[in-house]
């Protein structure tokens, strides 16, 4: 009789456990994040330098992991404040990864001492709602910006070949027969191999390892103040505080806890960003995506983490040619159904007073492009409410 483990999410013999739960749509679901996760990536591989062969490799070393510490499909994907003030600013590699590194030791040290469980209670649950509905909106927004870049309608990668893509995964959005990620992600290798058909002779196989990368007390001083800053309350926020909340919506029988998505957040930068892994967290935008694209157990991320190591290893950056001409309209529909998936969790806040909470934190994120500002707002109209009440109790008791 096979028994699970106190200190692991999964039970022994290990491959028996992983090949029982390894079906089509738990497949399909392992590619929910792909939005979000290729374009921040293949972006600071070409913008910034970034070793391509070290960050794939990381990335998939630590869906492992996860897959291993939570029962759920978590996500890991790229910090996003860091990934696109790299990509814009032009950060070199040393500050992205020290960016990583302080924001990680912050996290981690937000769990260890249990301080992430008293934020998670002091933060209303219309405030956390209200991240889940700007950032999601902030998802379809980039879907939808994606498929437009392609600035065409009549081609393989076009707006057309986006409309499509939406058409195909709405229709079947309820279907758990239908692996639509699966099929989407396959598609679209097609179209990358149609639209450049001599991209294969730009990829060799060999043995690619990650090597450690020297890091200069001024590339902690840079990181920090240019993207660090602008990262750690929106991985508090979004990959820990949001993303438990979302777990406790679609998975209540097995919801992540704050601290522990904490301690893995810290832990995951503190290791690898010493050897060229990008910057990363749990997200709730990934978990939303591979649970809409099909997955449920933590079979998916490990058959993900599996899969981004062995490329790493042996294809190594020989595969950016590949990822570079993967259609955008396709990484856009990925990206937007991902940022529904998140949205939704919103519905739930209708009664007056929640839902203006929502609405005001979800408003200020989408307009200050900041998830802290976002939270400050909605946080500030709570306490307003709250003192409002406390008022209004006192004078009824008085009188």
């Amino acid at each position: 009789m096979k028994k699970r483990t106190h200190a692991l999410a999964i039970e022994w013999p290990f491959w028996p456990w992983l090949l029982a739960r390894l079906n089509r749509q738990e497949l399909s679901g392992s590619l929910g994040d792909l939005g979000t996760f290729i374009p921040l990536l293949v972006g600071m591989t070409v913008t910034n330098g970034l070793d391509f062969a070290s960050a794939l490799f990381f990335a998939g070393l630590f869906n492992a992991a996860t897959g291993f510490l939570f029962a759920i499909p978590m996500a890991v994907q790229p910090m996003k404040a860091i990934a696109t003030i790299a990509i814009s600013e032009g950060l070199t590699v040393p500050q992205i990864l020290a960016a990583g590194i302080i924001t990680g030791a912050v996290v981690l040290a937000l769990g260890i001492t249990r301080l992430i469980d008293v934020f998670n209670r002091l933060i209303p649950l219309p405030v956390v709602r209200g991240l889940q509905l700007g950032l999601g909106l902030l998802l379809i927004e980039k879907g939808i910006g994606l498929v437009t870049q392609t600035g065409q309608w009549w081609s393989w990668d076009s707006m057309l070949t986006g409309l499509l893509g939406f058409a195909f995964v709405l229709l079947f959005i309820r279907s758990a027969r239908i692996p639509t990620a699966l099929i989407l992600f396959t598609l679209g290798l097609a179209v990358a191999w149609l639209t450049h058909p001599t991209m294969g002779a730009h990829m060799t196989v060999g043995v690619h390892l990650p090597h450690v990368v020297p890091i200069s007390a001024d590339d902690f001083r840079i990181g920090f103040l240019r993207a660090a800053i602008a990262q750690i309350p929106l991985t508090t926020l979004n990959s820990v505080i949001a993303v438990c909340a979302l777990s406790m919506d679609l998975f209540p029988d097995r919801p992540a806890r704050p601290r522990p998505v904490a301690i893995s957040v810290g832990a995951m930068n503190l290791i690898g960003c010493w050897f060229g892994a990008m910057p990363m967290c749990h997200g709730a935008g990934g978990l939303a995506g591979q649970y809409r694209f099909g997955a449920r157990t933590n079979a998916s991320i490990l058959f993900l983490g599996t899969v981004k190591m062995i490329l790493a290893l042996f294809l190594g950056g020989s595969l950016l040619a590949l990822l570079r001409v993967y259609p955008q309209s396709i990484l856009g529909v990925l990206l937007g159904i991902s940022g529904l998936e998140l949205a939704v969790a919103a519905r739930d806040q209708n009664q007056r007073e929640p839902a203006m909470i929502m609405l005001a934190t979800a408003g200020s994120t989408l307009a200050f492009r900041s998830t802290a500002l976002g939270f400050v707002i909605g946080w500030g109209l709570a306490l307003l409410f709250h003192f409002t009440r406390s008022h209004h109790t006192g004078q009824s008791t008085d009188e």
